[in-house]
């Protein structure tokens, strides 16, 4: 080469543009790794006492109510299950007859019914026709001092509601008593209070008190001292659930509040500190994904779609961009746990490719493809992640949540994970495909007499297997009230060994 090809040679190498993101290219594979579960999106089973402060606890955001007139002994029901009046004429109650609450303060609620309108005033008395909740759909539910669930409703007049007959609920009433024949009086049944996710426990403590407490939890639950002992016991990765609401820090939409972005930023740096890595994982999506607390979701309807998938993919972008040049950064997963039939497969992959170009213009760190839940084949979307490059599916296997595991003993748990999740594995693995991920599992099962060693077998059998993921697994969780489902408790007392 002479020495104007050499300079020539010289220029041409220079002016090829740099890359705009670090390769992370020290990524050892397969990962061990942990869920930050309820860190960065609450779940409340994890730590009830989160919940403690809150004023009317049990009449969080979803929770699902009854109510029965005490003078005509009937149930009050949205007619049709909404669009039309609501009556007091069912001697039981089910769908029609259950009211889902939207909590607008301490004892002010939306009442959601079957079909999703609000009950609210009308011409014709009180119905459920209105599609978005207003003052006029607002009432207090007040509770009686020796019985809080013999209640009445205020409605926005100043007036109670009343059941003047089978077919006729007005708001007009102006009496205080609290007799069986006083037809404003009704016994409320709650007939499931299961959610306790973010939106529950940001909007139950509401606008003043939830900015502290939630502070308070993100500044001690995960610290660095937790990544100092995940680094040492083991583990080489955390995966880090988060919500759509992060990427609207430090003012995202109410009643969610800022910090969280936060929080996120110091674990990347104490990752890169102990030598861990991180999976970015959009675990609660807008409009629910699956209509679990984890979701975020309000009352437990599953509404995410293709309506949904321009917003999603914008928090994608946002987690990609900023979180791009951090070197412990390996994966960003688009979506926890997505619900069939609920999310179709149309809309998941035109969701998942969609979300895929967006971290691809940022980031070439790993893309995580939740397989959904539900009834589906787990082989769904191995066709399309294999188009895709540096692409992972996230399975999460669980010897619990199906009756058929209620009355397997410890054996044929332990056996169960030899053959068929070892199956399940090998189902999912090729040469030229995409990688695999455990992303959830736990030493948790179905048995309320298993000793020490049994659990030690159990976790061991799940460790061997799961190991042989080609991404690598995640245990849930790092941190849990439940101490066969928090990891460092497992570690601490020696029921796991890495």
């Amino acid at each position: 080469m002479t020495y104007v090809a050499f300079l020539l040679f010289l220029c041409l190498i220079s002016c090829v543009p740099s890359s705009p993101y670090a390769q992370n290219t020290d990524l050892k594979l397969p990962l061990k790794a942990v869920n930050l579960g309820n860190w960065l999106v609450t779940e409340g089973w994890m730590k009830p006492s989160r919940f403690d402060g809150i004023t009317n606890k049990d009449l969080l955001d979803g929770t699902q109510v009854q109510f029965l007139s005490t003078k005509l002994n009937k149930y009050l029901c949205s007619e049709n299950g909404g669009g039309t009046v609501v009556v007091a004429n069912r001697p039981s109650a089910s769908g029609w007859e259950t009211f889902r609450l939207w909590r607008v303060n301490e004892t002010y609620f939306n009442f959601r019914v079957f079909n999703k309108q609000f009950v609210g005033l009308g011409s014709q008395g009180v119905e459920a026709v209105s599609n978005t909740p207003t003052d006029s759909e607002t009432f207090q539910i007040v509770r009686n001092d020796g019985d809080l669930n013999r209640v009445r409703l205020r409605a926005a007049n100043g007036l109670f509601l009343q059941a003047q007959s089978e077919t006729l609920v007005t708001a007009d009433y102006a009496g205080s008593s609290w007799d069986d024949n006083d037809p404003s009086v009704f016994k409320m049944t709650i007939v499931v209070n299961n959610l306790h996710g973010e939106f529950q426990i940001t909007n139950g403590y509401g606008p003043e008190k939830a900015p502290q407490v939630m502070q308070d939890h993100w500044n001690s639950y995960i610290t660095e001292e937790d990544f100092n002992f995940m680094s040492a016991n083991g583990l080489t990765a955390v995966r880090i659930p988060v919500g759509w609401w992060i990427a609207q820090d430090p003012t995202p939409p109410k009643p969610f509040v800022g910090g969280s972005l936060e929080a996120l930023d110091r674990a990347f740096t104490w990752a890169e500190k102990y030598g861990m890595k991180v999976i970015v994982d959009l675990h609660a999506l807008k409009a629910s994904q699956n209509g679990n607390e984890h979701s975020g979701a309000r009352d437990g309807y599953q509404e995410w779609g293709d309506s949904n998938i321009d917003e999603t993919v914008a928090v994608i972008e946002f987690l990609a961009a900023r979180y791009t040049r951090r070197p412990s950064l390996a994966a960003i997963e688009l979506m926890n746990e997505p619900l069939a039939p609920g999310v179709t497969f149309d809309a998941l992959t035109k969701y998942y490719k969609a979300g895929y170009d967006a971290v691809r213009k940022h980031s070439n760190a790993y893309v995580i493809l939740s397989n959904r839940l539900g009834p589906t084949d787990s082989k769904e979307l191995l066709s399309f992640a294999s188009s895709l490059d540096r692409v992972v599916i996230d399975v999460h296997f669980y010897n619990l949540f199906s009756e058929g595991f209620n009355n397997m003993n410890v054996q044929q748990n332990i056996d169960f994970i030899n053959n068929q999740r070892s199956s399940d594995l090998s189902t999912l693995t090729s040469a030229n495909g995409p990688l695999v991920f455990v992303g959830e599992w736990t030493a948790e099962f179905a048995r309320n007499d298993a000793s020490k060693e049994d659990y030690q077998r159990f976790a061991q059998a799940q460790l061997d297997v799961y190991g042989r993921a080609t991404f690598g697994w995640g245990y849930w969780a790092y941190k849990c009230a439940q101490n066969h489902w928090s990891l460092k408790w497992m570690i601490e007392n020696n029921y796991i060994k890495l």
